[in-house]
């Protein structure tokens, strides 16, 4: 007999979750959050999230890309965080807003495509496309492809499309004591350390690596004071900006691994299961959900917002809403990211 995990009411979850599915196949269906105190529940690469609130498809110095993928879901301290960083950049930097790529699922957890991060709500892209001046389309959120930062064919930065504005954007980002690390490409690196004139004590978080020449990814700390949350390794002390820099331009990160003369083929690797990830997931695979999206959604147009608390008051049938907002594989030899 298949064991089964029951789906609850406004759960979210397309249907009951089977115990033979793959965690990915379990929180990919999930639609909605858990209601639940928020808490991101395990490593980044392995985990899930209870919670979770989404940040505004638009908001006045931000719009979210790729709404078909439903990951604009995060741990509410790090969209809050999203949000500061963006008011903060057209205030101060001369960056016209942020495009928001993924930040996680509903409820985290693996995804059925791309990262083998963003599972517990403290990670998210970020574009390093400048946010045009009007509004997009939900078909050009779709289709609108990222710019990459580097000549075509190289390593290095195209100085055409490069400006401080990018600069002054990434050595914010990386200031805010709750951002534990930023991945960039190693040429994006490069071009801060041999560059930025300003305060240099937070270059260090900004880390090289494959791909990231067309967004940046923040990394949050987890939350202070929460349990079963694992924070990643801090990075090495100093600005990064050295022989751990120069390995990226080699040829070795960038060449083939060699496979050895007895190796056999490698056997069909086995998908996570909701068992392999910490068991506080399991309640978060089996909580209710909201109502609506738009009860768990930070940075939604306020006066919107307060007709739909208007018109839940003069509901009888409403139904509450939930309490409010209170690794990535490596190559080896390398160095330390």
């Amino acid at each position: 007999m298949v064991a089964v995990i029951a789906a609850s009411t406004h759960a979210g979850v397309s249907g009951p979750a089977s115990a033979g599915e793959s965690a990915k196949q379990i929180f990919g269906a999930a639609e909605l959050p858990a209601v639940l105190p928020a808490r991101a529940i395990g490593f980044y690469s392995k985990g899930c999230l209870a919670g979770g609130m989404a940040i505004a498809a638009d908001g006045p110095t931000w719009q979210a890309m790729r709404l078909s993928r439903n990951r604009r879901w995060g741990h509410p301290d790090l969209v809050a965080l999203v949000q500061k960083l963006s008011r903060e950049a057209a205030a101060q930097d001369g960056w016209p807003g942020l495009l928001v790529g993924d930040i996680s699922q509903p409820r985290g957890g693996p995804m059925l495509s791309g990262h083998a991060s963003h599972q517990v709500g403290l990670d998210a892209d970020v574009w390093l496309t400048p946010m045009p001046g009007r509004t997009l389309s939900v078909a050009e959120r779709e289709t609108l492809s990222a710019t990459s930062m580097l000549r075509k064919d190289t390593l290095f930065v195209d100085d055409s499309i490069w400006t401080p504005a990018h600069a002054r954007l990434l050595m914010r980002a990386a200031s805010y004591p709750e951002v534990e690390r930023i991945f960039i490409h190693p040429g994006i690196k490069k071009k801060l350390c041999d560059t930025w004139k300003g305060d240099r004590s937070a270059m260090g978080k900004l880390r090289p690596y494959y791909g990231h020449h067309y967004h940046f990814h923040i990394r949050i700390k987890c939350p202070p004071g929460v349990s079963g949350c694992k924070d990643q390794t801090p990075p090495p002390s100093g600005s990064g900006c050295d022989g751990s820099l120069a390995w990226w331009f080699t040829d070795e990160p960038w060449a083939p691994a060699k496979p050895k003369k007895d190796d056999k083929p490698a056997p069909k690797k086995r998908d996570i299961q909701l068992s392999d990830l910490p068991s506080a997931c399991t309640a978060v695979v089996r909580a209710p959900g909201p109502a609506s999206e738009a009860e768990v959604t930070l940075g939604a147009d306020p006066i919107a917002r307060i007709a739909r608390a208007n018109a839940k008051a003069a509901s009888a049938a409403a139904l509450p809403g939930p309490p409010p907002p209170g690794n990535i594989p490596l190559p080896v030899p390398r160095p330390a990211n």
